[in-house]
């Protein structure tokens, strides 16, 4: 999938946003979990990368079945 560099841009803003879950940018983008950590690793530097993979690893906000079952 060939994505415009402003669509690009977009996506990298939602990964980073601690209360946008994966669900929503797949809903809004079309690209899966697995798909945004690749688009994340081959545009961000290795160490953002790394920081950003830490990061969202630890955040329940990141996916939303995970945010339905703390609230049981």
């Amino acid at each position: 999938m060939k994505l415009r560099p402003e669509i690009i841009s977009e996506i990298i803003e939602m990964a980073w946003r601690d209360h946008v879950a994966f669900e929503d940018i797949e809903n809004l983008t079309g690209l899966s979990e697995a798909q945004t950590v690749r688009l994340m690793r081959a545009q961000l530097k290795p160490s953002s990368f790394r920081l950003w993979r830490q990061r969202v690893t630890c955040r329940v906000t990141k996916h939303k079945q995970k945010q339905e079952m703390l609230r049981l």
